[in-house]
């Protein structure tokens, strides 16, 4: 079943702002506090995330019709852990340096409480395009948040920017932003730096609807005609 515009706009709108997954609502604390000490970190977790979220929303939209309504939570489960290890094998196989940073999160993605509540809610209701779409775009959301969140305890704590890049892409390095000499910033690429990052990402998201509410309500009212001939 294909899917219109409006419903492509709407779902796009609420992965990456409206719901997002860190900022609204506050789900896979553990790999955002514990994984964005860079910003290459952040962004490969999180697309890792993406995938699987965008293929097990997929695959229960295709077989909800044959799933009993009793055993849909553990079946659900058992998806989302199959391609969570297909993920974590292929990053094994094909990425193992950035696979050893980023550890033992990569498998614990199938404990993310976004992942089974995206299933939950939209794949178990909707048409497989439209589930695919949210699972990607949750991920699009998770994706801008935790690069964003890395990239400034990154910076901050090292004076460096994309830090860790050679071991996705060989032959590049990463970018000193800040003189060589910069001593750093140990608290930012600590976990009391993640939480204080993360409330700012927060009170930043909150202060920019709160001004965008302030325009609406600022804007005059369309003036009405009167109708009627004198």
């Amino acid at each position: 079943m294909l899917i219109s515009l409006a419903e492509i706009k709407q779902i796009s709108w609420n992965g990456i702002w409206k719901q997002n997954s860190s900022l609204v609502q506050i789900l896979g604390m553990c790999p955002l506090l514990a994984v964005t000490t860079t910003l290459m970190n952040g962004v490969m977790l999180s697309l890792a995330t993406l995938l699987v979220m965008a293929l097990s929303n997929f695959f229960v939209a295709c077989l909800r019709n044959f799933i009993p309504y009793e055993i849909r939570i553990p079946v659900f489960i058992l998806i989302a852990a199959a391609l969570v290890t297909v993920v974590d094998l292929g990053m094994n196989a094909y990425m193992h340096d950035m696979y050893n940073i980023l550890g033992i999160f990569i498998p614990l993605i199938i404990t993310n409480c976004l992942v089974l509540a995206r299933i939950e809610a939209f794949a178990a209701k909707n048409s497989p395009l439209a589930s695919a779409l949210d699972g990607a775009m949750m991920g699009v959301g998770m994706v801008w948040t935790l690069g964003l969140l890395g990239g400034l305890r990154e910076l901050i704590g090292s004076g460096t920017f994309l830090g860790g890049i050679d071991l996705v892409v060989p032959g590049l390095s990463p970018i000193h932003l800040l003189p060589e000499d910069y001593p750093g910033f140990l608290v930012a690429i600590l976990p009391p730096g993640a939480f204080i990052g993360l409330g700012c990402l927060v009170a930043w998201k909150n202060w920019i609807e709160a001004r965008a509410a302030e325009r609406e309500n600022r804007r005059p009212a369309e003036p009405v005609m009167a109708g009627g001939c004198h």
